[in-house]
């Protein structure tokens, strides 16, 4: 690797491995709590619970590596409760949002975006947040960190190939700790088409998705990361990892892919505005391949062979 490209690869992974016991938190985690839908509560007790959350996400220690303050992670995560069954128990949805910066600009791509619809937890003010990674000690702080591994294994895929599995291994072990929970999520048969926590980490280890992990590595480094300097090539080589998702898509491990799913909708606008100024053979190309591997999103991909 010549000097000029390790540099360039320290600045985008923007992290340090370094020995011994130095640490720097990685995420910089918006926590939004919304408690609209639930009447005639003690209001105070959803402003702790965003605070309290906001801090576990961003002081928690989660890995090894070293980030400044501007190189950290960013994130959102946003909860909105829709029922309060007694005093310290909550229900509602967590939606999980992750950025990462383009190389070379100020625009900021979503790796993910998605809703996990099932979220029930006791909050108990006051009562520190603690994660143990040996343990399932309650379901708040095991789906905050489940996620945050989530979000840590995609990240590193964009900056090296399946650079994120000690993250993804993580998540697992979050999963396995908590398959006696009385809580929805964990387990296989939880929700409907085989999409919740369980599937979507078995889903990132599985060599059948393999060519997911790889597309997130090649859409970022060798796509995104190269369209302000060489957009042609970046347009081409974004076209390129798009065909190792078709490839899985085409394959099928099992019959509901919620990676695939998951992956594809986060990128669905931003694929529209990069190919909508293409020439109009990459067009057709693009959307062809949109159109076989996101078929619900038929109507939005027409955009591209339609801009001028």
């Amino acid at each position: 690797m010549t000097s000029t490209r390790l540099l360039k690869y320290l600045f985008l992974t923007a992290l340090v491995i370094i020995p011994g016991s130095l640490f720097s938190q990685e995420l910089n985690c918006n926590v939004q709590i919304s408690a609209q839908q639930i009447q005639g509560s003690n209001r105070q007790v959803f402003e702790n619970m965003q605070r309290d959350v906001y801090e576990f996400m961003n002081n928690t220690v989660w890995t090894n590596h070293v980030y400044t303050y501007s190189e950290r992670i960013e994130c959102n995560y946003l909860i909105n409760l829709t029922d309060q069954l007694s005093a310290d128990e909550f229900t509602g949805t967590i939606q999980i949002q992750l950025k990462r910066p383009v190389y070379n600009t100020t625009y900021n791509s979503t790796i993910l975006n998605f809703v996990d619809n099932n979220f029930k937890f006791r909050y108990v003010e006051f009562q520190p947040l603690e994660f143990d990674p040996s343990t399932y000690r309650s379901n708040l702080v095991s789906v905050l960190a489940y996620y945050t591994y989530i979000i840590l294994g995609f990240d590193y895929d964009s900056f090296s190939p399946d650079g994120g599995t000690e993250y993804f291994q993580m998540a697992e072990k979050i999963v396995s700790n908590a398959q006696n929970a009385p809580e929805t999520g964990w387990k296989p048969y939880d929700g409907s088409r085989n999409r919740n926590r369980y599937w979507l980490v078995k889903n990132a280890l599985d060599k059948g998705y393999e060519g997911v992990r790889q597309f997130t590595y090649e859409y970022y480094m060798n796509g995104l990361d190269k369209m302000e300097s060489k957009t042609s090539e970046a347009r081409t080589n974004i076209v390129e990892s798009l065909k190792l998702v078709q490839e899985v898509y085409r394959k099928k491990p099992d019959p509901f892919m919620y990676l695939v799913q998951i992956i594809i909708d986060a990128k669905s606008d931003e694929l529209v505005n990069i190919f909508s100024e293409s020439f109009p053979e990459e067009k057709s190309r693009v959307v062809e391949i949109l159109n076989e591997i996101d078929p619900a999103n038929k109507t939005k991909y027409g955009k591209i062979t339609s801009a001028n």
